[in-house]
């Protein structure tokens, strides 16, 4: 077996993803993100609700935002959000971090999901 080749097809496949989610649209991702607000935060300092505050979400060690009880799946998760991180978990939460305490679903539009990340990635 190649090994170099098949690194290199894993860095071309990293490489793949970032740029999908460079392509992202922040104004877009704006209007994805109503349907986390139900949940979920997005001010500096802001309160967590029944999910926990989204603000600086992107670097941040998961399961560690204060103030907010998560579930031990995901304090035990060693997830730090990176944008493919949060790309493959609001696509499918309950695969990512099973036993996870979110009821959602996910977003299953490539598209949509690309600029809520981008949105996201504002939120510093």
């Amino acid at each position: 077996m190649n090994f170099r080749l098949i690194a290199m097809t894993a860095a071309f496949a990293a490489a793949l993803a970032t740029s999908a989610q460079a392509a992202g649209n922040a104004a877009n991702g704006a209007g994805v993100f109503d349907r986390c607000a139900i949940c979920h935060s997005n001010t500096k300092g802001g309160p967590n609700k029944i999910g926990p505050n989204l603000f600086g979400i992107v670097g941040r060690k998961a399961g560690t935002y204060p103030g907010f009880s998560y579930s031990g799946a995901m304090t035990k998760s060693g997830i730090v959000w990176t944008d493919a991180k949060l790309d493959a978990y609001v696509a499918s939460p309950a695969t990512v971090v099973p036993g996870n305490k979110m009821p959602f679903a996910g977003i299953t539009n490539n598209n949509q999901r690309a600029d809520l990340i981008a949105y996201l990635d504002t939120l510093k």
